[in-house]
């Protein structure tokens, strides 16, 4: 997997005791990242506290970690923290109640690239979605890019980080969602109803939505290619079929 991340001395925590005083403060803090090789004292508590609160943990080179510290002395360790703090499915499905309208969620299946994520969530914002699902793994995570690229969306829009894809899906079905998966085999998009509480699946900028993503999709759906390529940037993707359902439930 490779980090999306920019090296920016605003987003990142190095050093072992200011890595564990962030870790022990509540931060918001998206992954730690452990140089090959480190391991003991303190490194052995900040892996521990990490592994207690849900965060995900990378080893990576010691060159690489260098880079993300701008080359300032890390000790071996160091946290990136959240540009934004991370929801809940849960609370995503409340925003829908609390605005009276049907669920309306986007489900982002592997969208490594932080400026089409920070897009996505830009026009989700502007659609009227109620949340942004995301994988803990291979996806971008909500770091300083995706919240420029965002644009201020991030402070309205609501996004879940779920350890499994799949059976988030399964959980939003039990809750009466329809989940739409985008991808280039499917019905044309403008012969299905998305009037309907509905969650839509735009998958990795190049393979796609996973396959066992597809299985779980009440259908799949595919925008019309009349040109000779054959496929669209998955944050332009997104929101054309943000807008189909922003259409579909005020129609003119």
């Amino acid at each position: 997997m490779q980090f999306n991340e920019q090296n920016s001395q605003s987003n990142i925590i190095y050093g072992r005791n200011p890595v564990l005083e962030a870790v022990r403060s509540g931060r918001e803090i998206d992954r730690l990242l452990i140089a090959h090789g480190v391991s003991g004292g303190s490194v052995t508590a900040i892996i521990a506290k990490c592994k207690a609160k849900g965060v995900l943990i990378k080893e990576i080179s010691p060159q690489k970690l260098d880079y993300y510290c701008g080359g300032a002395n890390h000790q071996g360790v160091a946290v990136m923290l959240a540009s934004q703090e991370y929801s809940t499915v849960e609370e995503i499905l409340q925003n829908a109640e609390n605005s009276g309208e049907k669920p309306f969620i986007i489900i982002c299946d592997g969208i490594e690239d932080p400026h089409n994520l920070g897009a996505i969530i830009r026009t989700a914002e502007a659609a009227g979605v109620h949340g942004v699902i995301i994988p803990e793994r291979r996806s971008a995570s909500l770091n300083a890019t995706v919240a420029k690229a965002a644009c201020g969306a991030l402070e309205y829009v609501p996004v879940a980080r779920v350890t499994n894809i799949a059976a988030a899906i399964d959980g939003l079905k039990k809750r009466g969602i329809w989940v739409f998966g985008a991808d280039m085999d499917g019905t044309d998009y403008r012969r299905t109803d998305f009037n309907t509480p509905c969650a839509l699946v735009i998958g990795n900028e190049g393979k796609g939505i996973g396959a066992l993503t597809a299985k779980k999709c009440d259908m799949i759906v595919s925008l019309p290619m009349t040109g000779k390529i054959n496929s669209l940037n998955a944050s332009v993707a997104a929101g054309i079929l943000m807008y189909e359902v922003l259409r579909a439930r005020r129609p003119l």
